[in-house]
């Protein structure tokens, strides 16, 4: 069975098989051998992690570790411009995700009451109304509009720049450093130049609410005399990345696949009670967070296979999701399906922190878009959507959508 599919040569990122399904060559090598070798750039020998069975033990074990400052960084695609890395890299503090217990259960500690599913109810009539007025403002323009500027980019920043305590009008600033800090094909100088621009941006920003603390959730940091300002800074770089990244492109691209199936789509607007269950399913199917990183801290059997201590493993969400082990016709879009358990959000203790309040984000967006623009369509041909193969986070750059605008 292992010799149906050659080892790749980092990671296969060629969306070879449609712009909603995973690139061919990481489903055959799934279907082939779900815990495969991988050969990275730098000629490490690491392993990539393709099956849904595999990809959940592996994030149930914390011998699989987050943490990043072990060995060297192997990076999994050509970085323009990057140095050749030969000691492990420095933990950043406040960067809880690439973190083990207990330094991760400390910092995230912090944040579990921030949100809570109780603290997300609560939020949900003021998310849907942040939702209503973005849909106003993108009704009085008049079509075509990017779906993405004037609505799945906003909604999940205005959201999360409130809860943080962010000024909304700093959102140009962050989006673009953010959206260099995540392009995979920028020259790595400048890739650590918008790091660098977004944390000195966020390091000044809770300095201050350290000094004159406000009512926000960094505030709230801020007022814990346990974490230190770089802690602080690092926990506001995740918080805010996360926050409207995955969300935003999630509103995107789900909106492109939905236009794209129209059976589908005409589901859903026949039933908006369906929406919970097909943002799952959305998540399922596209699963824009698609490679996550852990480091073998020894020898540890996994599908039949033997990773060795030192390894750099890759799992691929977007393979695992797509697994028919596990999903009965994964390839198809259908929002009848019960697709709890996809693993979008992750498993295990670094499962994503802000799950709830992205879901409520998406049943709003979706929800509020359908029903305010009964014959949206695309104003472009499909194939001339931009897609972000060169994003850490998958989804479009834009999308041009157009309705019959009324008097």
């Amino acid at each position: 069975m292992s010799d149906q599919v050659p080892v790749p040569h980092g990671l296969p990122t060629d969306r070879d098989a449609g712009p909603f399904a995973p690139p061919g060559a990481i489903s055959r090598l799934r279907d082939a051998r779900p815990v495969s070798p991988m050969l990275f750039p730098d000629g490490h020998e690491g392993w990539i992690v393709t099956g849904y069975d595999e990809v959940r033990s592996l994030m149930a074990d914390n011998r699989f570790s987050s943490r990043q400052d072990l060995g060297v960084l192997h990076v999994p695609h050509e970085v323009p411009g990057m140095p050749e890395i030969t000691e492990p890299s420095p933990q950043v503090p406040g960067m809880f995700i690439a973190m083990d217990p207990p330094d991760h259960t400390r910092l995230r500690r912090k944040l579990t009451g921030a949100f809570t599913v109780r603290r997300m109810k609560q939020l949900e009539e003021h998310i849907t109304a942040i939702v209503e007025r973005q849909l106003d403002a993108m009704a009085r323009l008049a079509p075509p509009v990017d779906l993405v500027m004037e609505f799945a980019l906003p909604v999940p920043s205005l959201v999360i720049c409130e809860m943080l305590g962010v000024p909304y009008a700093d959102r140009e600033r962050f989006q673009a450093d953010t959206a260099r800090f995540m392009d995979r094909e920028l020259p790595f100088d400048e890739k650590m130049a918008a790091y660098g621009a977004m944390s000195a941006f966020l390091a000044g920003l809770v300095t201050g609410k350290r000094a004159e603390p406000g009512d926000d959730l960094l505030s709230d940091l801020a007022r814990d005399e346990d974490l230190g300002l770089d802690e602080l800074t690092g926990i506001a770089f995740l918080l805010l990345l996360a926050g409207h990244e995955t969300t935003a492109n999630m509103l995107g691209i789900g909106t492109f696949a939905l236009l794209e199936h129209p059976e589908q789509l005409a589901e859903l607007r026949a039933d908006p009670g369906l929406v919970p269950g097909a943002v799952e399913e959305l998540m399922r199917y596209l699963s824009v967070v698609d490679v996550l990183y852990r480091y073998a801290t020894e020898d540890l059997e996994l599908g039949g296979e033997t990773i060795p201590e030192g390894s750099t493993v890759l799992v691929s969400l977007l393979a695992a999701n797509r697994d028919p082990r596990r999903f009965a016709d994964p390839d198809a879009l259908d929002v009848h399906r019960e697709a709890r358990g996809q693993l979008s959000f992750g498993h295990g203790v670094h499962a994503c922190l802000g799950q709830m309040l992205a879901r409520i984000e998406m049943r709003a967006g979706f929800a509020g878009l359908l029903r305010r623009f009964p014959d949206l369509r695309l104003a472009v041909p499909a194939e001339e959507v931009q897609l972000r193969t060169n994003m850490q986070i998958y989804g479009v750059h834009a999308l041009p959508v157009t309705w019959t605008a009324t008097a």
